[in-house]
């Protein structure tokens, strides 16, 4: 990894005066590997911005993407960005942290740059925040598509879906693995056959099938306060709703999240009607070719009604 270093001019806050001039701090900061960087720090930074994010979060974020760090002179963390290649045409940018003592110090930006040099020639999603999108903007990141993150403690289990599902339903498991791959791959627009296999090897999974085939599943698994559920792959909202209902049921009670390009229909009435309202909202952002069209942006076929995250994609 190139050694990438940078010297930030911070201003204090002294007061001013006639014969008082502002302090002005010099802030040393170096680039790391995030897969060296210390796991308890890693999520201190995200804890200082609000984020959800476990100590386990963290690591496997870690085991399926790259990522550097910001270092001071004394080994703090002060930032990060990661990056996910999930084919050898695209890749996942996510996990960019600036610590908020650094926040409009040009911090982001160098280490959005550090990525994009990494990831030359790549075509490029993200998920920006409201605070992080003129940042993107500036890079030459699109707008596509708004997130809306929908969480809370599901209230309402027996409220999810009751009539019975248009095929099979049942517990996916390994062997199912080559039919849930394809299904995402058809749905996102590449083929992240890696990242598949790590996610069911740690979620609850439901799949719908008709005739012997996958048409629609959903993975749960542990995150930040809770659960999250996704992906979720279906092609309408009913075998969207027959996938994410038993997940709705088991978690009644408990916090429940998940990450969608849905605002309206039956799928994100189903949604909000269970207890996960819309928290927070973010913009699915790219740059380069846009390999696939979003949520009812699709005509046809399989689309993703639910993120992996907003990080993954």
């Amino acid at each position: 990894m190139a050694r990438w270093s940078i010297t930030l001019l911070i201003a204090g806050s002294g007061a001013l005066g006639p014969s008082k001039e502002n302090q002005i701090d010099a802030f040393s900061m170096h680039i790391a590997d995030v897969q060296d960087a210390d796991l308890d720090q890693l999520h201190a930074l995200s804890i200082s911005v609000g984020w959800p994010h476990r100590g386990e979060d963290w690591q496997f974020l870690r085991e399926v993407g790259e990522g550097v760090v910001t270092n001071d002179e004394i080994g703090r963390i002060m930032g990060s960005a990661m990056w996910y290649r999930q084919a050898e045409n695209l890749a996942t940018i996510g996990m960019v942290i600036t610590s908020p003592r650094l926040q409009t110090q040009g911090t982001g930006l160098w280490l959005m740059e550090y990525a994009l040099n990494e990831l030359e020639g790549c075509n490029l999603r993200l998920n920006a925040t409201r605070a992080a999108q003129r940042l993107y903007h500036s890079l030459g990141f699109t707008p596509e598509k708004t997130v809306f993150q929908c969480q809370g403690v599901v209230k309402d289990g027996a409220g999810a879906a009751c009539d019975a599902p248009q095929g099979d339903l049942r517990v996916l498991t390994k062997d199912d693995l080559p039919a849930i791959t394809a299904l995402d791959g058809a749905a996102f627009g590449v083929v992240r056959a890696g990242l598949i296999d790590k996610l069911l090897a740690q979620s609850v999974g439901y799949g719908l099938f008709r005739d012997g085939a996958l048409t629609a599943f959903a993975l749960c698994r542990r995150f930040g306060r809770g659960h999250v559920v996704g992906p979720i792959v279906a092609s309408n909202d009913a075998d969207a709703i027959d996938v994410l209902s038993p997940h709705i049921k088991e978690h009644e009670g408990r916090f429940l999240r998940l990450d969608t390009h849905f605002e309206s229909g039956e799928f994100a009435h189903l949604v909000t009607s269970s207890g996960m309202s819309v928290f927070d909202t973010v913009l699915t952002m790219s740059l380069g070719e846009r390999l696939r069209k979003f949520g009812t942006d699709v005509v046809e076929g399989p689309v993703t009604y639910s993120l992996v995250s907003q990080t993954l994609g």
